[in-house]
């Protein structure tokens, strides 16, 4: 079984490639291994302490990786799917496996119950004093609805989202049973979906079930106010738990956002975007006249789109616009509009540890204009041939800033006999005092003076921007990539790549 589950798909080469030569997508991680030190030590004074929490995207739960034991987990109560998927693999487990991976055209293998299992472990041995978590999204295996149809070829759309629901209610209930007393603030991704990757209906069923089993991780007094937001769009706003002071989590569900939208119907549908960012622009409103610092939460970043421009291969100094992630700008600039009082962006969807900034098109280089800084998180799913890895962030919830962060990354991809180590500490590997809009701007300007990758910095930063080190993949685009993490826009990234067009 290990074959399968380390070997690399022929594709992943090519998608590792064009994630590079277009730009945006890969990961912002760092190196240094130390131990987490406990808050106190993260302060010179009571202004500047730092409280622990847990950054965790992309689970990628997978459900038939025991084809076997599917049809209990569909019959048996959320209850008992602990004790099913803990008992040994069936006798042809592998063979039963590889056979509905190639019928589903799989990119990879996504995560089994022993690596989500080791993941939480090292969650708990690494930082057991989390004050809460953010889960940014994608819940569920890839390919998921055609491993349910391949096994259920007579089954009914109810059924299938009966399933999907079952599935992010155990990885939440996991989720909540290693961390039982703190708030886990959850996102929704374009595989969380009763009908398929990047397709939703607003305002149906499915969203109103998903809001209850995500309201259930919130404190007891935030659950009811926050499931008729969440019912319509997948999205809602609260005020953080203390010891978070005065700060307004806003998490959305950008799927209605994205380019590759459709309804469950298979039709194009501006409708919930517009819902969406008319909703946004109200939460920020309110913030801002209240007083509140705010902190945004989705899946699907804003900017460029890397994997699909590298494969038009001339995206490059206009002769094809790149694409975006999103069907529009309007996420970046309304953030853009608001970043008095937007202190962190938590993002994620390409499985890499990246660092965006956005911030007003055509600045001058050595502007301090007001910008929101992104801090965009790895996966758990190592199904792009990645470690799986999470992210321990240090918060001052004073200011609402992200102060230091490291990234934590598994040994192998099966969660058998897993080593969890530090991968890297953004302070010590960058020397920079928090990860702050100032921190980002001197780093990105850093990198663009360096297109040989000369420096430290550059080296470190793409030495682990993919977990695992695909670095020699990244060096030769560097300052292609480079240009993406600052320049969220068609025009300002091309003037970036080819300034003789500005």
């Amino acid at each position: 079984m290990n074959s399968i589950r380390t070997r690399r798909p022929a594709h992943v080469s090519f998608w590792l490639f064009s994630l590079l030569l277009g730009v945006a997508s890969l990961p912002c991680v760092v190196a240094a291994q130390t131990a987490t030190p406990p808050a106190h030590e993260h302060t010179a004074n009571g202004v500047n302490a730092t409280i622990p929490a847990l950054f965790v995207s992309d689970i990628h739960f997978d459900p038939f990786h025991d084809p076997a034991r599917v049809r209990q987990l569909v019959a048996a109560p959320v209850r008992q799917w602990s004790s099913i998927l803990s008992r040994p693999p069936s006798p042809h487990q592998q063979q039963a496996f590889i056979a509905l991976q190639q019928t589903c055209y799989a990119r990879g293998v996504d995560t089994p119950d022993p690596l989500l299992r080791s993941s939480l472990r090292a969650m708990r041995a690494r930082q057991p004093d989390a004050k809460f978590m953010m889960v940014s999204g994608d819940l569920v295996a890839h390919a998921f609805s055609c491993r349910y149809t391949t096994m259920f070829p007579h089954s009914t759309p109810a059924e299938y989202q009966s399933f999907v629901e079952k599935t992010i209610t155990y990885v939440l209930g996991q989720l909540r049973a290693s961390f039982p007393r703190i708030p886990i603030y959850v996102a929704l991704g374009n595989n969380d979906s009763a009908c398929g990757d990047y397709r939703l209906d607003a305002g149906k069923k499915f969203l109103a079930d998903a809001a209850r089993i995500v309201a259930s991780g919130l404190p007891a007094s935030d659950r009811v106010a926050q499931i008729q937001d969440f019912s319509q769009i997948g999205s809602y706003s609260l005020t953080m738990a203390s010891p978070m002071q005065n700060t307004r989590l806003i998490v959305l569900d950008d799927l209605f956002l994205s380019k590759k939208y459709r309804s469950c119907a298979g039709q194009p549908d501006s409708a919930p975007a517009d819902s969406e960012i008319a909703w946004l622009r109200n939460q920020l409103a309110q913030a801002r006249q209240s007083g509140q610092r705010v902190w945004i939460m989705g899946h699907i970043p804003t900017g460029i789109d890397p994997y699909s421009t590298a494969r038009k291969l001339g995206a490059m100094c206009g002769r094809v616009n790149p694409v975006m992630f999103l069907s529009s700008t309007k996420l970046a600039d309304l953030l853009i509009d608001y970043a008095d009082i937007v202190r962190l962006g938590i993002f994620a969807h390409t499985h890499m540890d990246e660092i965006r900034l956005l911030q007003p098109e055509n600045l001058a280089p050595d502007s301090a204009s007001p910008a929101v800084v992104i801090k965009m998180v790895p996966s758990i799913s190592p199904v792009d041939g990645n470690d799986p890895s999470f992210t321990i962030a240090h918060i001052n919830p004073a200011a609402a800033t992200l102060q230091d962060y490291k990234v934590v990354s598994a040994s192998n991809h099966t969660g058998i006999a897993t080593r969890w180590s530090v991968e890297y500490d953004f302070a010590q590997t960058f020397h920079q005092p928090k990860f702050s809009p100032s921190a980002v701007r001197a780093l990105v300007a850093e990198f663009s003076a360096d297109p040989d990758v000369n420096t430290a910095v550059s080296r470190q930063y793409i030495r682990h921007y993919f977990i695992g080190d695909r670095s020699a993949e990244l060096k030769p685009f560097w300052p292609q990539y480079v240009c993406a993490l600052a320049n969220y826009a068609v025009e300002s990234y091309a003037a970036c790549v080819c300034p003789a067009a500005k």
